[in-house]
């Protein structure tokens, strides 16, 4: 089952982490299709986040087509997304570069913002 984190400093709507995170839960395999979401008030109990937050999450994965709600059962996974499971040797990889990032001194926001600087080159690369 996914467990939501919320970062209220981060500048997200919090409704918008909630369906990032179940969006990456799906690329990675950590979710699958038939999975059960957390119910809101499990979410709300985990995060302290208004009940309609997790609501408006849900029902914004629901119109793209990722989860289904079943009244009275709850929301259910529809639709995988992605192929990076969270335990391939590329996840070991990235895993231990981002260890080598921290001792070297980089922090957190600078190591994503290298990540993300590469990601954007190597992928605009590629469509060319």
């Amino acid at each position: 089952m996914v467990v939501f984190r919320i970062d209220r400093h981060s500048g997200v709507a919090t409704y918008l982490q909630i369906v990032h995170q179940t969006k990456q839960a799906l690329r990675l395999g950590l979710l699958r299709p038939g999975d059960q979401l957390p119910t809101a008030r499990e979410v709300v109990e985990t995060t302290v986040v208004n009940p309609n937050t997790v609501l408006k999450a849900y029902r914004e994965l629901e119109r793209e087509g990722l989860v289904v709600a079943r009244r009275g059962l709850g929301t259910f996974v529809q639709k995988s997304l992605g192929a990076a499971p969270a335990d391939s040797p590329l996840a070991a990889e990235l895993a231990g570069w981002m260890r080598r990032a921290r001792v070297s001194g980089l922090d957190r926001e600078d190591a994503a913002a290298l990540f993300h600087s590469v990601l954007d080159q190597e992928f605009s690369e590629g469509e060319k």
